[in-house]
């Protein structure tokens, strides 16, 4: 109910200041009022033009006033607008001072914004105008208003692009910008036929002052495994349904884009030509440091009494008397002597004694030498008078990875002849044994020029060689 309006007890009627309105009509929550549009106080009257006014929300409309003075003393009028249409309308003047017995006019501007907030349909409209030298003798003339709907919508693509390998998702914001529901159709149309665009509710209902988002699908009919992305340009028209007043609108136009990318990423390839690059780099560190670090290991863990107790193992003595089996223990009793053995054993001689078989003989020396300090010279083994030393096996070892040049020589000429640099350890077997004869010796000559520097420790001195040599040792029958 609007201020200042009160209601009287038994009758129909309502009073609003000193005005008696005989009829009310209630209209949803407003009050029209059907009064007389001239109101009169003892000294001052007022009335508004009686023609009903229609305006659009955005618009702008005059309802011209006319006041008189009929009393006797000049008189000063203000203008105070009330009813729902106060705040978007304004007197023009705002006061009026009148001579007695005069009149003026002033000019109601309504001007209603266009926006959501302002609902359509008819709504009163009153003036108070109050005398400042009788301010309790108000008069209020009355009208109505009569607004009318309006539809204004406005669309928005988010994102404008996206991109994927197989699909793509958009969405279209829709806003309604007037003052009552509208139905609004959305229709994607694209460039080529290699997408196609499908709306999950291609028709809505957007309420006043609100905002719809509606999700738009974009699938591609092609597959792009690999190579270039590919951009589809396509349009969505956004169309409000047609109003009551029958004036289409114009539909918003939005454009977008769909990307679509390889199934495959541009990285792939060079992520594989990485991972090949890293397992040849591994292969490479394999076969060049670590490889040999591990043989150099288990070389050195082949010492001489290693392979000593392994050809003591292998090299029997050759038994000349006794046969194994049966026939061997037939003849027993025969050739048994007093000592309970027999007479073939006991003059058989022992491996390495003249006449007797070859004995396995191995020898193991360490060669340290300076670098500029000259050749050093060291005896490995010495071949007894008599006897023939038939050398099988030569094992070098240069745990240090020194540079330099390492010999085995004897009497008769140079063995072995190595540049050190060239190897960590190396072992040298022959089918056909080097005979050493009686009162020579096999010697190892090293000469240093550079020290090397084994893994994870200091760099030495001097350099370091081991030399292993194996073979059987033979001594001659005396006459």
């Amino acid at each position: 109910m609007a201020q200042g309006v009160v209601p009287h007890k038994g009758t129909s009627s309502w009073s609003w200041g000193h005005t008696t309105c005989p009829q009310v009509f209630l209209t949803g929550r407003r009050l029209l009022f059907a009064c007389s549009h001239t109101v009169r106080s003892m000294n001052v009257s007022a009335s508004l033009d009686d023609a009903s006014l229609t305006l659009v929300p955005g618009g702008e409309a005059d309802l011209p006033v006319r006041v008189v003075n009929s009393g006797s003393t000049v008189e000063e009028c203000r203008f105070e607008v009330v009813g729902p249409c106060a705040e978007w309308t304004t007197a023009e003047p705002e006061s009026l001072s009148l001579y007695p017995g005069s009149s003026g006019d002033a000019v109601l501007k309504l001007r209603p914004p266009r926006s959501p907030e302002i609902e359509p349909g008819r709504m009163p409209l009153g003036l108070r105008v109050v005398p400042t030298s009788d301010p309790g003798g108000v008069v209020i003339p009355e009208s109505s208003v009569t607004v009318l709907p309006f539809t204004e919508v406005t669309a928005d693509l988010v994102p404008r692009t996206s991109s994927g390998s197989w699909r793509g998702r958009h969405k279209v914001a829709v806003d309604s910008l007037g003052n009552i529901p509208t139905t609004v159709q959305l229709v994607a149309q694209a460039a080529s036929e290699r997408v196609r665009l499908e709306f999950v509710d291609p028709e809505t209902v957007v309420a006043p002052g609100e905002a719809k988002f509606v999700p738009l699908r974009v699938r591609s009919t092609q597959r792009i495994w690999r190579g270039v992305p590919a951009t589809h340009p396509f349009q969505v028209t956004v169309t409000p349904a047609v109003p009551e007043d029958g004036a289409p609108h114009q539909p918003v136009l939005l454009d977008g884009s769909y990307e679509q990318t390889p199934v495959l990423p541009a990285w792939l390839p060079r992520a594989l030509f990485a991972a090949v690059l890293v397992a040849a780099l591994l292969t490479g560190l394999w076969f060049t440091v670590l490889r040999p670090g591990v043989e150099s290991a288990a070389r050195e863990a082949v010492t001489p009494e290693a392979i000593r107790e392994a050809v003591n193992d292998t090299v029997k003595p050759t038994d000349g008397g006794a046969s194994g089996g049966p026939s061997g223990a037939t003849g027993t009793e025969e050739t048994q002597g007093s000592g309970g053995t027999n007479a073939g054993e006991s003059d058989k001689p022992e491996p390495g004694e003249p006449g007797g078989p070859a004995a396995s003989k191995s020898a193991r020396v360490k060669v340290e030498d300076s670098v500029g300090g000259g050749a050093t010279k060291v005896t490995a083994l010495e071949v007894p008078p008599n006897s023939t030393f038939a050398l099988t096996d030569i094992v070098v070892q240069n745990p240090q990875g020194d540079a330099g040049s390492l010999v085995v020589t004897s009497e008769g000429g140079e063995l072995l002849n190595l540049s050190m640099e060239n190897f960590r350890a190396s072992d040298y077997h022959f089918v056909t044994p080097i005979q050493v004869t009686g009162n020579d010796a096999v010697t190892v000559v090293v000469e240093c020029r550079k020290v090397g520097r084994p893994v994870g420790r200091s760099t030495p001195g001097k350099c370091a060689e081991s030399v292993f040599l194996g073979g059987t040792m033979k001594a001659a029958a005396e006459e």
